[in-house]
C-alpha cells in the first residue's frame, strides 16, 4: 500500500510538525535536510510529507492527493472547504482580533475594516448583525486605519507588538488559532486506522506536554 501523504504547511508550522513528529519517536532526518525536496518520507509513520503553502494544503486535501493536511485554523476559517478537522495540536497559537486606534474600543462605530482575511471578517459581523464594508489588503493590514481606508482591521494578533509601535489597539478578540489537522473525506474511510493509530501517538505526546 502506498504511504500516506501528509501535507504540511511550510514555515513555522513545518518546525513544529517535525518536533512533534520528533516526539513521537519517528526518524525525521530526510525532512531536516530536504534541500531543495517537497516530497519527503517519514518511514516510521509509513508516510510521505508534503510541504506546501497553506491554501495549498486544503486544495491538496480536498482533492485527495494528500489524504492529512496540518495547517492553521486561520486558514480554514477563510477557506472553508470539505474535509474532516480531527484534532488541535495546539502550537501555532495565535487569535484573530478587531484592533483600531484609540484605547477605547469603538467596535458599534465600525463601518470599514480592512483585512487580509475578508470572509473571516465578514462572517464575524454578519454574526453580530452589523452591516459593514470589508476591503482586503494584501500587504500590512496595520496601514489601513492610519490611512483613514478603515474604521479598524481584523489581523492575526500573537504578541500585539506590531499593533503598538503603529499606534493600534486590540479592541476585541474574534477567535483563537491554532494548528490543526484535517483529512480528506474518502481516505478517512479507506483508511481510518492507519490514520488514527498517528493520531493517537501524536495526542499521547500532546497530552504529556500539558
Amino acid at each position: 500500500m502506498k504511504p500516506l501523504r501528509i501535507a504540511v504547511t511550510k514555515g513555522r508550522l513545518e518546525q513544529k510538525t517535525i518536533e512533534l513528529f520528533e516526539k513521537m519517536g519517528c526518524d525525521c532526518s530526510e525532512v531536516r535536510n530536504k534541500g531543495r525536496r517537497l516530497i519527503l518520507p517519514v518511514p516510521d509513520l509509513g508516510a510521505e510529507i508534503v510541504l506546501a503553502k497553506a491554501q495549498d494544503v486544503i486544495t491538496y486535501v480536498e482533492h485527495g492527493v494528500c489524504d492529512i493536511g496540518i495547517v492553521g485554523k486561520d486558514t480554514i476559517m477563510e477557506s472553508g472547504g470539505s474535509f474532516f478537522e480531527v484534532l488541535d495540536l495546539g502550537f501555532g497559537k495565535c487569535r484573530f482580533a478587531i484592533a483600531g486606534q484609540g484605547e477605547e474600543p469603538r467596535v458599534e462605530e465600525i463601518k470599514v475594516v480592512a483585512s487580509k482575511y475578508p470572509n473571516v471578517t465578514r462572517k464575524y459581523f454578519e454574526s453580530r448583525l452589523m452591516d459593514i464594508d470589508v476591503v482586503k489588503i494584501e500587504g500590512s493590514v496595520e496601514l489601513a486605519p492610519l490611512l483613514c481606508l478603515a474604521d479598524a482591521i481584523v489581523d492575526i494578533v500573537e504578541t500585539g507588538t506590531t499593533l503598538k509601535e503603529n499606534g493600534l489597539y486590540v479592541w476585541q478578540s474574534v477567535a483563537d488559532i491554532s494548528a490543526r489537522v484535517i483529512v480528506n473525506t474518502a481516505a478517512m474511510k479507506l483508511r481510518k486506522q492507519e490514520m488514527e493509530s498517528i493520531f493517537n501517538r501524536a495526542e499521547a505526546v500532546i497530552n504529556a506536554g500539558n
